[in-house]
């Protein structure tokens, strides 16, 4: 080979080397970039009345200023608040009316909260977790501004995205009694590894993306925030009662992230999962009641522990 063709096959190979780390290292932002800014409008939003309640519409501010749309369902002497936050996609909060009507027949009052940047709600950028836990002290600050709640345990229930707020929420927050979660991602450098692999990327590339996406997340949302994670925060969860639920085959969050949570977790939280790929995890996400196993399970955690 000649000199000339050594140099130029040397050439090519750097720029290639060169070409597959600048992939590498901006895949992260650029993934990133396309879930957290749209808007999200809901293709579907259900109503009170399609459910046989009467909500109290709300309009909560954030701490940073936003205004969220809100749905309360008040019972008379409740046993607790649940405030309920949904996922980065889909469905509405408006899903979990089903619950706030099941609750309501045992006792329980509902906060159903559109998270920022979805739906009726004012923001044009998804937090990742690293904001949403905002989202819910509006709720929390709203309930403890009410008289019929005064005493009351306040308990943020969340999925997937919502389920990671809900846990971030509870370690901010020491005035929140619990939480309850389903699907929670334990990082989200860690779901976009867990995903990036799953979706049939080498194991090498989805590891070598973790560093980019971690340093993605702290140019986006700044170092101030870095241990916002519910890795870290179900750490400051204390004694205070929690449920995890998590389908084994999800395939949007990945069960390794339930496994990294309990990591860091107290020994006391209680754990429920099932087999499949059940996202939503019970049978029936917009009528709950028909799912027995799944409401006999949610029922028995809240009467244990908020009787």
């Amino acid at each position: 080979m000649s000199s000339f063709n050594r140099v130029l096959l040397l050439t090519i190979l750097i720029f290639v080397v060169w070409g597959s780390l600048v992939i590498i290292a901006f895949l992260p932002a650029m993934v990133t970039r396309s879930l957290i800014n749209p808007h999200v409008d809901f293709e579907e939003v259900y109503a009170a009345a399609d459910y046989g309640l009467a909500a109290k519409e709300l309009e909560l501010i954030t701490k940073d200023g936003l205004t969220l749309a809100a749905w309360e369902v008040a019972v008379k002497e409740p046993r607790a608040v649940l405030i309920f936050v949904s996922d980065m996609r889909e469905p509405s909060v408006t899903a979990f009316f089903g619950h706030a009507r099941f609750l309501k027949e045992h006792g329980y009052a509902s906060i159903l909260v559109e998270m920022r940047a979805h739906g009726a709600s004012e923001g044009e950028q998804i937090g990742l977790g690293y904001a949403e836990h905002l989202d819910i002290l509006a709720a929390l600050d709203y309930s403890k501004a009410q008289a019929a709640y005064q005493g009351v345990p306040v308990i943020p229930f969340g999925l997937g995205l919502g389920g990671s707020a809900a846990i971030n929420a509870v370690g901010l927050y020491p005035e929140l009694a619990g939480f309850i979660s389903i699907a929670a991602f334990s990082t989200w450098p860690d779901l976009f590894r867990d995903n990036l692999y799953f979706s049939g990327a080498p194991f090498l590339l989805a590891l070598a993306e973790k560093p980019f996406a971690n340093l993605y997340i702290l140019f986006k949302f700044g170092w101030s925030k870095r241990n916002i994670t519910p890795q870290k925060q179900i750490a400051k969860l204390g004694e205070r009662p929690a449920l995890l639920m998590h389908s084994q085959g999800d395939e949007q969050v990945s069960y390794l992230n339930l496994e990294r949570l309990l990591l860091s977790a107290p020994r006391h939280v209680e754990v429920f999962f099932r087999e499949g790929s059940q996202h939503h995890f019970s049978e029936n996400l917009l009528d709950p009641g028909q799912d027995k196993e799944y409401a006999a399970r949610l029922l028995s955690f809240l009467e244990s522990n908020f009787p």
